[in-house]
This record gives structure tokens, C-alpha cells and sequence, in this order.
């Protein structure tokens, strides 16, 4: 079969380019599909104005408790209120619902997967972001795996998904293909969300929100 002509060519490459989110090219501003964090300081930072859709956010942490659930709260809340499930994988404590429901969440909206072994939530969340109907997964995880990660994020890409991946702060020198990597300390007056990597974004900043610490 004869080539296209390569005006026809570049045109249907050019249509590719702006149809998808997760395409763009050097020299212009890409135009990520996001949703909104909740928190203005945040989303002003972020490219878009929010979280990314479809894709591998990680967000790191030195001690679980300084409010790494509290900042993708409002989000879950969002996904919940449109009948989209949300997932917490492997997560360091038993999820109190109680607490999950005075923030807003339905619990049958709600899974949690429970395993010792890490290969096992790592898989569980990849099928689950993949299938799409999940609106957001939370997985816990400190693999250094780049295969899995990657995995992990194609998997947000095709589902259309959030996924979050809490991991320690000692795999900050750590590269990772997420498209976002987020650097969670104490700090007066709330938590200081240090923006570690921003696809699409410029150089490091940081902002200081009001989290309050996790309910799980």
C-alpha cells in the first residue's frame, strides 16, 4: 500500500496531537484534562488547575498522619457524588468509617483491599484503574519496581482514572514515571506540599495547605 502524502500525514498527525490530552509537543503548552484539588493555592501551581485525569500522581510522605488523605479528600468526595467508586489499597491502617463518612464519602461507594502481599495490590490496582469504572485508586506501596510503576500509570492513561500512590519520603531520589510527585512535611500553619515534579510545569514550588490528618 502506497504511503500518504505527506501533507495528508502531517494533517492527520496534527489531528492526533490535539484530540488527545496526554499528547503535546515542544515549544506549546500542553493542556492536561484535570479536576480541581479543592484547594486553590494547590490547583494555582498545577497545569490545568488540578489533579491530572489519567494519570500517576505519588505523593510522599516522612510519617503517615500529616494529611496525605485530607489533600485527594475533596476529590473523592467529587468522584463519590457521581456515583464513581473509590479504592484504598493496602493502606497503613483499618479505614474507620465513621470518620470516612463525616468527610463526605458514602461507604458503598467505597472498597478496601487488603493484602500482605505488595505484587498483589500492585495488580489489583492496575486492574481497577484500567477497567475505568473506579473513579480513583489509593494504593500504598514503596516499590522501586519501574516496570510497575509504569504499569500503574498506563493502566490511570487507559481506565481514564486518578491514581494516587503513597510511598516514603526515602524514595524521593527515586525516579518515577508519574506524571506528578508530591513531597508531604509538617509545617506552621498546616502541611507544606512540596511540587516535586509537575509534567508540563516549571520549577519546583511549594505551598503550605490547611490538611487536616488522615482518617483511615
Amino acid at each position: 500500500m502506497p504511503a500518504p502524502p505527506p501533507r495528508l500525514a502531517a494533517d492527520a498527525l496534527n489531528s492526533l496531537l490535539a484530540s488527545s490530552p496526554l499528547l503535546w509537543r515542544g515549544g506549546e503548552h500542553s493542556r492536561p484534562r484535570t479536576h480541581s484539588t479543592g484547594f486553590p493555592l494547590l490547583n494555582a501551581e498545577l497545569p490545568g488547575g488540578g489533579w491530572p485525569v489519567g494519570a500517576l500522581t505519588e505523593i510522599m510522605t516522612s510519617n503517615p498522619g500529616v494529611g496525605e488523605l485530607s489533600l485527594a479528600m475533596p476529590l473523592l468526595q467529587s468522584l463519590c457524588g457521581d456515583g464513581r467508586p473509590v479504592a484504598f489499597i493496602g493502606p497503613p491502617y483499618i479505614p474507620y468509617s465513621p470518620a470516612l463518612v463525616s468527610a463526605g464519602l458514602s461507604l458503598e461507594a467505597v472498597l478496601w483491599i487488603d493484602t500482605s502481599v505488595d505484587a498483589d495490590a500492585r495488580w489489583a490496582a492496575e486492574q481497577l484503574l484500567r477497567d475505568g469504572a473506579t473513579g480513583a485508586v489509593l494504593l500504598w506501596d514503596a516499590t522501586r519496581d519501574q516496570r510497575s510503576l509504569r504499569r500503574l500509570q498506563l493502566a490511570a492513561e487507559v481506565g481514564h482514572s486518578f491514581a494516587f500512590l503513597y510511598r516514603p519520603m526515602s524514595l524521593l531520589g527515586v525516579a518515577s514515571p508519574a506524571a506528578l510527585r508530591l513531597a508531604l512535611s509538617a509545617s506552621e500553619g498546616g502541611t507544606r506540599v512540596d511540587l516535586v515534579k509537575v509534567r508540563g510545569g516549571g520549577r519546583t514550588r511549594s505551598v503550605v495547605l490547611p490538611l487536616l490528618p488522615a482518617c483511615l
